[in-house]
């Protein structure tokens, strides 16, 4: 059986929308890690800063479903 690492791998390779997630994932990762390495945000910031999480959440959310969906096709 494949380790979840090596499954998220041969997604990355065989489905061009789960690689498209998994690197805006990684991009809103270091913007929101910018945002947190600041002491105090605007309220600009704040807003932003929500507005990413949600997108990522989102993200997130749909390379769950396609690695589901990957892995009951590999059970099959």
């Amino acid at each position: 059986m494949l380790k979840e690492e090596d499954i998220i791998e041969k997604v990355k390779k065989e489905n061009e929308e789960f690689r498209r997630l998994y690197e805006e994932h990684q991009r809103l990762e270091e913007r929101l890690e910018e945002f947190n390495k600041k002491r105090f945000l605007v309220s600009d910031e704040e807003i932003e800063r929500k507005r990413i999480q949600k997108i990522k959440l989102y993200g997130k959310d749909r390379m769950a479903e396609i690695l589901s969906n990957y892995k009951t096709q590999l059970n099959e």
